[in-house]
């Protein structure tokens, strides 16, 4: 016999263990949330943006080739700026209890397609450090770039500010808490319909149509408990029969 299952049967399944439902989802809600409000470090983001150009005279007309020249040195000068010839001066320079690695892990270096901009942008759980990193990057960049590919067409185009790095970019609680919730309730539905699934007892007259496929012919209700009578007399009737009692003993 092929089993069937309607969306109403869905539904009444949901209904049933709602409650379940909506207990794991708060749960996994109220987890993230503390997660996110008291473990989770905050971090800070900051950026500062270079410019790749050479310096022109004024005599020198606009020369197409040495700008698309300039945007294809964009992609070299990402790897130069993380690599330790730049980081390690940095670190000296700052005083940063941190290896060449592990600070470049915390820069990240983009430019636009065809632009002869790039942006480093530098994540830290200290906003100020945050600060001092990016623009120390971008100026030791500038300063050892010539030495390093014995060209000068760096500048800083915009430095970082603090100001600018004052609220958190990580952790953002409003959306853990929100994928916990969906997760929660994800989560929820599938168990409902695991602890359903496993369920073979029957309960309902119906259950007994589908398991034997056989009509129901009647049912036998649930009959309360008749109470016991009691031998407890009442306290008029025992007056008057010891009344009787004293007038025949008279």
């Amino acid at each position: 016999m092929e089993e069937t299952i309607s969306l109403r049967d869905l539904f009444q399944v949901l209904r049933k263990r709602l409650w379940l439902i909506a207990l794991i989802a708060i749960i996994a809600a109220t987890i993230s949330a503390v997660i996110s409000f008291f473990v989770l470090t905050p971090v800070y983001q900051t950026s500062t943006q270079i410019l790749v150009n050479q310096a022109k005279s004024e005599q020198q007309l606009y020369n197409a080739g040495a700008v698309q020249t300039n945007v294809q040195l964009i992609s070299t000068y990402n790897d130069i700026i993380k690599s330790p010839a730049v980081l390690d001066k940095v670190i000296d320079q700052l005083n940063l209890d941190s290896s060449a690695q592990g600070l470049g892990g915390k820069i990240q270096v983009t430019s636009s397609e065809n632009s002869q901009v790039a942006q480093i942008t530098v994540q830290d759980t200290n906003a100020k450090r945050a600060t001092d990193i990016a623009n120390a990057t971008a100026s030791v960049f500038q300063k050892e770039i010539p030495k390093i590919m014995n060209v000068d067409n760096v500048s800083i185009l915009s430095k970082a500010e603090l100001t600018a790095s004052k609220s958190p970019v990580k952790p953002q609680p409003i959306l853990n808490i929100a994928i916990a919730l969906v997760v929660g309730l994800m989560v929820g539905v599938g168990l409902s319909f695991l602890l359903e699934y496993l369920d073979n007892t029957v309960k309902t007259e119906q259950d007994i149509e589908n398991i034997l496929d056989l009509p129901v012919m009647g049912v036998i209700t649930n009959i309360k408990d008749v109470p016991k009578a009691t031998n407890v007399q009442r306290p008029d009737m025992t007056a008057r029969v010891s009344q009787r009692g004293e007038t025949f003993g008279s």
